[in-house]
């Protein structure tokens, strides 16, 4: 191990930061470093016992984020606006400023699109727009990055989004989609796509690389649901002021996510073949669903 380089994962014991830690540690190329503020977690213990140094920092404190970078050759890093909100963008600045200070010579960051630059002050989608802006001081500071939009999650579908059974007994989801295409990604596979750029630096330095597993419409989502269960499923298109009105905490960022993909994202077939060559065993949504038919089958129990 001696001769391998060190790598520092953030959000380790998360969805984005696990998946690249295991493939990272599956690979075998790299020495992987996890990040948590909780070293005595669960998931901290899988992954010491993956073969991963778990050391205890905090996004919210530099001094740790330096500590824990020392020695590092790379970096991935990801921030949490669904648990900071507004502080997110404080913690994703210490990170780029600390990978800066270390000179880490391959920092991978997943941001997302500028949405209030790109609609022109139109549509604004903090959770969105947060990350873009960390990503233009990364930028500014001139690191030599990599950046990963990582697309809507298919477990979104089992947590946040799931089928709900309808007096009649059909299975139904809705959000302000349209009929444009979603792009999804099993959130594990993110891993396979940042462990190949990190094997392949000099090619994607200074890119943006989006990790995207399928690029279905909601119908197609439903159809691909309906087969799999064997039960009929319904996708409805709700417009986003009607979603946006549901009052639950999140539901007007959410309905302005989907209305910006709806308008200004019209395909990402060409991420969904980049992906799969970087990363073989991309999952499509009719191979994750099916890997996950129990798990949907008692979701819909409950409902």
């Amino acid at each position: 191990m001696a001769d391998k380089r060190t790598i520092l994962v953030t959000g380790a014991t998360g969805g984005q930061g696990g998946g690249v830690a295991r493939h990272l540690l599956k690979g075998g190329k790299f020495r992987v470093r996890c990040l948590t503020r909780d070293p005595k977690s669960a998931k901290a213990a899988a992954l010491a016992q993956a073969g991963a140094e778990v050391v205890k920092g905090d996004l919210a404190n530099p001094s740790s984020l330096a500590a824990a970078l020392a020695g590092c050759y790379g970096c991935f890093g990801v921030t949490n606006f669904w648990e900071h909100f507004a502080a997110e963008y404080q913690q994703g600045i210490n990170l780029v400023d600390a990978v800066k200070a270390a000179a880490i010579e391959h920092f991978t960051f997943s941001t997302l699109p500028n949405c209030k630059k790109i609609t022109k002050g139109a549509i604004e989608v903090p959770h969105l727009d947060m990350k873009a802006q960390i990503e233009e001081h990364a930028r500014e500071l001139k690191l030599p990055a990599t950046f990963v939009n990582v697309a809507f999650y298919f477990e979104n579908f089992l947590t946040f989004f799931p089928p709900q059974k309808q007096a009649n007994g059909v299975l139904s989801f809705g959000f302000p989609q349209g009929d444009t295409p979603l792009a999804g990604v099993a959130v594990e596979d993110t891993g396979g796509v940042v462990a190949a750029i990190f094997d392949r630096p000099n090619e994607f330095r200074g890119k943006t690389v989006g990790v995207v597993g399928d690029d279905l419409t909601g119908s197609k989502y439903a159809e691909i649901m309906a087969r799999v269960l064997g039960q009929t499923v319904v996708y409805n298109y709700i417009p986003r002021d009607a979603y946006a009105a549901f009052g639950f905490p999140g539901a007007k960022e959410l309905a302005d996510m989907f209305e910006f993909n709806r308008l200004y994202v019209p395909s990402r077939q060409a991420d969904v073949a980049q992906s799969r060559s970087l990363y073989p065993g991309m999952q499509s949504f009719e191979a994750w669903m099916r890997a996950n038919k129990e798990k949907f089958q008692a979701s819909a129990a409950r409902g």
